[in-house]
């Protein structure tokens, strides 16, 4: 009988010793969320889910899953036995939360129309006008006044001033360049093997893992190399967590 139960134990441990295939769902508020990385941090194995959400890999019991997507939070899981016989995996994520530029708040005074110069100009033409067009005129007689001259000179100016900003060149947008792109461009492999302690076939997982980070696009964006390498470093100490 004990001859019986120690070879029920053995083939029941080396059962799960050995990779078997994990099938799942990657879902968001019972919606499948497509296009998301799973990721064996043990083997170094990554698949995608399809568009209805669903994924398999293969995996041991104590394998570490990460899944990767752009608009949800990462989210890690350590497998066990019962994921092996509980059938579909459900895997559900949480949406990032949404960051806001940066919003500049500036004092604008009140405008009171009583003490505005421009309103109360534009009323002392219309009066100029209305007075002038109402003046007795003598027909035939040049009197050498031009008429509606307030107006005139107040057109002309805005013309002026129109055709000035037509004139002025207009500032050309700064090309955006990609995170991965600007990490190739900073860091060469050595900063990778000997700084970082990275294996090579760690390198293209560990750059999909900074990615995911939505602070990649603002230090994209700073294009700065000091900033780049300093990001680097702190994910780094966070992938080796994996």
């Amino acid at each position: 009988m004990k001859v019986k139960l120690l070879s029920t134990l053995i083939l029941f441990t080396s059962q799960f010793s050995f990779s078997q295939t994990i099938k799942g769902k990657v879902v968001f508020n019972n919606y499948a969320v497509p296009k998301v990385e799973v990721i064996n941090a043990n083997s170094k194995i990554i698949t995608v889910s399809d568009p209805n959400g669903e994924f398999s890999i293969v995996a041991k019991t104590n394998d570490v899953l990460v899944f990767i997507s752009k608009e949800h939070q990462l989210k890690k899981l350590t497998t066990n036995p019962k994921l092996f016989t509980n059938g579909e995996l459900i895997i559900d994520l949480l949406l990032k939360a949404e960051e806001l530029n940066e919003v500049v708040i500036t004092n604008i005074p009140s405008i009171h129309l009583c003490s505005d110069a421009n309103y109360e100009q534009k009323k002392l033409d219309e009066y100029a006008l209305e007075k002038a067009t109402s003046s007795i005129k003598v027909i035939g007689v040049n009197t050498g006044t031009i008429e509606n001259e307030a107006n005139f000179m107040r057109i002309g100016g805005m013309l002026f001033g129109l055709l000035a900003k037509e004139k002025e060149p207009q500032k050309k947008e700064v090309p955006k360049i990609k995170f991965k792109d600007l990490v190739n461009t900073t860091c060469d492999q050595n900063y990778f093997l000997e700084t970082l302690k990275l294996k090579p076939d760690e390198i293209e997982l560990f750059l999909q893992f900074c990615e995911a980070d939505p602070k990649s696009k603002t230090i994209a964006e700073t294009n700065n190399a000091l900033s780049v390498m300093d990001f680097l470093f702190t994910k780094n100490i966070e992938f080796k967590k994996l």
